[in-house]
């Protein structure tokens, strides 16, 4: 099974209304390992902000998964501007950094050249995410699904997340939940 993954990023430290807060850390890569495990993952295939993405890598590697990581522009600006550029407990900077190193290595760091600024950049990951993942299920025949890491409820005005299981949803994958709380959907 090959694991398409989109999340929520971690909360600033000392955010009490974080939509994943730093202290549901553990919890969520607990949620994440037993997913992985049900489902019988042999890859992922995700992001790498500070938060879903990461931790998913983290438990990725613990058990021996096969990771690709999509990012929008070159490294040093994503490191910039979706793991270093807010206060956490946690040096999300170097488990980036430590990350991306071994996934290059492995030839899995996929930058996209063209994909834009802003929330396009993010939506082009997002589909480029879905693509990699159906492509590794086609090649090692198997099957994809994709999982979203959030609090159970999109954003108002708009939610990358949503928009990845929707977009997961109109390509025919299976959409599994993992919630970044304890509040679940309709809360």
């Amino acid at each position: 099974m090959i694991i398409a993954l989109a999340g929520r990023r971690i909360g600033q430290a000392g955010d009490s209304n974080a939509l994943f807060p730093d202290a549901n850390t553990q919890r969520v890569r607990e949620r994440l390992k037993s997913l992985f495990q049900e489902v019988g993952a042999t890859a992922l295939v995700a992001s790498g902000a500070c938060g879903a993405d990461l931790l998913a890598m983290e438990v990725a590697k613990g058990l021996g998964l096969k990771r690709r990581m999509v990012l929008p522009f070159e490294r040093d600006r994503f490191l910039a501007s979706s793991v270093t550029d807010r206060a956490y407990a946690r040096d999300w900077g170097a488990v980036f950094r430590n990350v991306t190193d071994e996934i290059g290595t492995e030839h899995g760091l996929i930058v996209l050249d063209d994909a834009g600024e802003g929330d396009a950049a993010y939506r082009a990951v997002n589909g480029k995410i879905l693509d990699e993942a159906q492509r590794l299920a086609r090649e090692g025949h198997t099957q994809a699904i994709a999982v979203v890491v959030w609090d159970g409820k999109p954003r108002e005005g708009g939610d990358l997340t949503e928009a990845f299981a929707n977009q997961a949803g109109t390509r025919s994958l299976s959409v599994k939940e993992v919630l970044t709380t304890d509040k679940s959907r309709g809360s």
